[in-house]
């Protein structure tokens, strides 16, 4: 089964409306042989914040050492979205094999009268998922109530009601007690339960929690815990799966918060006299665009950083952390708080009060009813901007009125209407926008080129704000992260396999890899642009090709976005761009200027695409391929380790690079190989930090003709290295702690972000992919965004597709191969191969490795590498230079060096 008809099949599912009970999805779990039994499983419900809390918990969990899976929903762009292991999204190929496997039997149920619904099967889905990737845990984020919700098929080891609001009061209840039951029934025995729920509902909680013989465990915010939290959306909860399009938020508009004293502190020990909260988080504001720093008392004290603006996450972060503490005893685990610390800051939320843009200040959020928007105002006012600019959409059944008088104050707006038959008409929402005080307000048709429009017309200091669906969020997201891609094509035979990994079916590999055997672009679209940019290619002479569920009628179904391969001569894509250009609208201007950046023609506003930015810092890199020669000062290092430890070895190592042409020098503390032991910070700094300063008494290095970088994934070596004299920060984790985002940005230095799962290496870890190129690509433009974010200058961003790391040798060489394409991102492209174990798959043994590394060299010179990281670098500097004469370095008298 290819994956456009598992998609298909599955969405469709949407059609069957819900029954409360879990019998069906239970069935569907014991004809698959009871996965569920297999895994612990987490589970948590609650009205709002209970998917910041997922996220936050699983990345805990994770840091600890746990494999863990994460389901979630909705998703933004993709239905591999909702299911994650250990933080990576289920394979398209493992979305067909599992529908492949249940699709008779679902038949069968249909055509007996008992169908499944959407989320039924998803969830279904997830489950197995856990249960074949043998993770440790996997938490669920609950879609709806909880006692006959889909996750509560399984029995969980832990589990937690955030908080319980009047919503979905025709499915759940009319009052607080009735909706705080159903949500407590995912009480199990023996399974701790966490909750930051107050008055009436954390009664009903307590008394469902004791018929049941949980534990309750109880936790409280700084006073805005019960706020309708904008991060949250259950566009597919149960009583929605009738309904494809539905866009239910946690934080429904009929919202009101637990009986509380809206004065009390919650903190307060005279509020509770005989039940001390296990923690009592305050909310100490925000550190830099995109995080905020939460105080915690109680079981664990101390301040904590987190990714998630806004006072009610510090509620979310004391029930992830609570929670996460439970798990892990559960399951017999150490959790220490550096595991607490890392996992609190490095988790990853969206879509969701998300930051994309600094100058001017540029919010995504979802927010779509009037709780969610004075939460959401309440958020953005701990900024400072001048004027702010609004982007609205919103679904049809949505209060706009209400919703447009509670959002911030806006000096324009302009409104849209995403690719879903609910949105309402952009001249409806105008309206309701002017009636709220708006005053220029603009009614324009596509989400990317309103946001555009309204980018364009803020100044540096203004903020521009898209609000009001999630639909519209995931639109303008893709846009913004959209990378096409130039995909190497040698033959027939290379063809088809572009097509293949691009998801076209096999009837489209045949039928077009014939046309697209000369520049080859990769892109994802929504559908209807994916169509109009395929006939447009086909028009000018060139070829194009759907992939996913494009290959289907019912293209771009649940929000996902189409694959589309584009192909044709230079000129033919010239006249794409042209044509796209000048389209009508929809979008796809953008996606004119995004082709011809990618293939280096004229852009359509006239500008050269291709042009070199005078402004831009002079790097070794700049012209040609430079050589990063490695210097580990470690004793258990795979190739050299312990041969630079003595400082007079490290000079003298350096002085044999430098007389063998090396650019780079890289100074390494800890060793990355598999199952190497982590080094504390002070060790690592004793290491690097004399190395450092020893070798700047070589005179190219000295002189800075040659530059220094340190091999470091801890903000405080980093700091300590750049201070000693380094140049360059080599990241293994790809800037995934935000304290390093900060030391970079500072220092405004080059950093090398690198794509990998784990550092060291887990020798254990056995992802999966698709299209290993492709999905490393996007997972280094989402780094990408968060360096954008912190101020990092993309000029100074090297991205390194992680060879070696979490990979199969495999897929190794497809990104050898391959490594041009990652040009798409804009930076230079660093390719660490060297005496990596990829070579023992061609019958190189590790102390044989030296001659299938200089061939590795030559040939990513050849095929777009900026930068080669090497141990033998007189070896390798004659393969760069061999690359680039062949390449044209000597036709005009070049020195190939």
């Amino acid at each position: 089964m290819h994956y456009h008809e598992a998609a298909a099949f599955l969405f469709d599912l949407r059609r069957f409306s819900v029954k409360p009970g879990t019998d069906r999805v239970e069935a569907l779990l014991a004809h698959l042989g009871d996965p569920q039994a297999d895994v612990p499983f987490v589970q948590i419900a609650g009205s709002n914040g209970k998917g910041s809390a997922a996220r936050l918990t699983e990345s805990v969990l994770r840091e600890a050492g746990l494999s863990v899976g994460l389901y979630t929903s909705p998703h933004l762009s993709a239905l591999a979205e909702r299911v994650r292991v250990d933080g990576r999204q289920m394979t398209e190929s493992a979305i067909a094999d599992f529908v492949e496997a249940v699709r008779p039997w679902l038949i069968d149920r249909a055509a007996a009268g008992e169908p499944l619904t959407f989320f039924e099967v998803v969830t279904a889905m997830a489950v197995r998922e856990f249960a074949r990737r043998d993770v440790d845990v996997a938490v669920l984020e609950v879609g709806l109530g909880g006692e006959y919700d889909a996750t509560s098929a399984v029995d969980p080891v832990a589990t937690a009601v955030t908080n319980v609001s009047l919503e979905h009061t025709d499915v759940l209840g009319d009052t607080i007690a009735e909706i705080a039951r159903t949500k407590a029934r995912i009480a199990h025995p023996d399974a701790p339960l966490v909750t930051a729920c107050e008055g009436e509902a954390l009664d009903v909680v307590r008394e469902v929690a004791g018929e049941a013989g949980a534990p309750v465990t109880r936790v409280v915010g700084d006073g805005a815990s019960e706020a309708a939290d904008p991060d949250d959306s259950d566009e597919d909860a149960e009583a929605d799966d009738s309904d494809e399009d539905t866009e239910a938020d946690d934080s429904d508009e009929d919202a009101e918060p637990d009986e509380r004293d809206e004065g009390a502190d919650p903190t307060d020990s005279d509020a509770e006299p005989d039940d001390p909260p296990a923690f009592a988080a305050s909310y100490e504001g925000r550190v830099s665009a995109t995080d905020a720093e939460v105080a915690l008392a109680g079981e664990r004290e101390g301040t904590y950083r987190i990714p998630l603006v806004g006072r009610h996450q510090a509620t979310n972060a004391a029930v992830a952390v609570a929670l996460a503490d439970r798990t892990a005893a559960a399951l017999r685990t150490d959790l220490d708080d550096r595991d607490v610390r890392d996992g609190l800051a490095r988790a990853t939320w969206p879509g969701r009060f998300e930051v994309v843009d600094t100058a001017p200040l540029t919010v995504l959020d979802g927010a779509h009813n009037p709780a969610a928007a004075r939460t959401l105002a309440a958020t953005l006012a701990e900024y400072d901007y001048d004027d702010l600019h609004l982007v609205y959409a919103a679904m049809y059944d949505k209060d706009h009125a209400e919703t447009a008088a509670a959002l911030p104050d806006a000096a324009t707006a302009v409104t849209c209407r995403p690719a879903i038959d609910r949105a309402e008409d952009p001249a409806v929402l105008a309206a309701a926008l002017r009636s709220a005080g708006v005053d220029r307000v603009t009614a324009g048709d596509d989400v990317a080129d309103a946001l555009a429009a309204a980018v364009d017309r803020a100044k540096a200091g203004d903020c521009v704000l898209l609000v009001g669906s999630l639909f519209a969020v995931a639109e303008a997201r893709a846009a913004r992260m959209r990378t096409v891609r130039e995909r190497t094509v040698r033959g027939v035979d290379g063809a088809a396999h572009a097509l293949d990994t691009a998801g076209v079916q096999p009837d489209g590999i045949a039928a077009h890899r014939d046309g697209v055997d000369h520049r080859t672009l990769t892109l994802r679209l929504r559908g209807d642009r994916a169509e109009r940019v395929a006939a447009a290619a086909r028009i000018v002479g060139g070829d194009a090709a759907l992939g996913g569920l494009g290959a289907n009628e019912d293209r771009g179904a649940g929000g996902e976005h189409v694959p589309v391969t584009v192909a044709g001569t230079v000129a033919e894509l010239r006249a794409l761009v042209d044509r796209l250009a000048a389209s009508d609208g929809g979008g796809l201007g953008g996606v004119a200027t995004d082709i011809a950046a990618s293939v280096g023609i004229d852009a359509p506003d006239g500008g050269s695409a291709s042009a070199d930015d005078e402004s831009a810092p002079e790097f070794p890199w700049s012209d040609r391929t430079a050589v990063m020669g490695v210097l580990n000062v470690t004793p258990d290092s795979f190739h050299d380790g312990g041969r630079h430890a003595d400082l007079d070895d490290a000079v003298a190592g350096v002085e044999r690079m430098v007389d063998a042409g090396v650019d780079i020098v890289d100074v390494g503390g800890e060793s990355t190989r598999p199952g190497a032991d982590p080094v504390p910070a002070d060790e690592e700094i004793e290491r690097v930090v004399p190395t450092i300063e020893a070798i700047q008494s070589v005179p190219a290095v000295g002189s800075g003709d040659v530059l220094v970088s340190v091999d470091t994934r801890k903000p405080a070596v980093a700091r300590a290295a750049l201070d000693a004299g380094a140049d360059i920060i080599n990241d293994v984790t790809g800037l995934e702690d935000p304290a390093m985002r900060s030391v970079v940005a500072d220092a405004d230095c080059p950093v090398i972000v690198m794509h990998s799962l784990d550092a060291p290496v887990d020798p254990d870890a056995d992802p999966e992919y698709d299209d290993v190129v492709g999905e490393v690509v996007d997972a280094l433009r989402e780094r990408l965004a968060l360096a954008d974010t912190a101020g990092i200058d993309r000029d100074r961003v090297i991205v390194d597709p992680g060879i070696g790391f979490g990979k199969s040798p495999a897929e190794d060489f497809e990104l050898l191969a391959r490594c041009g394409e990652f040009a798409a991102l804009g930076c230079p492209v660093l390719v660490g191969h060297s005496h990596k174990s990829l070579y023992g798959a061609v019958g190189r043994d590790a102390d044989d490795r030296e001659h299938a590394t200089v061939a590795g060299t030559a040939l990513a010179a050849d095929r777009g590498a900026d930068i080669v990281r090497v141990h033998d670098v007189a070896e390798n500097r004659a393969a760069v230079d061999v690359a680039a004469a062949a390449n044209g370095a000597l036709r005009d008298g070049e020195d190939p060096e």
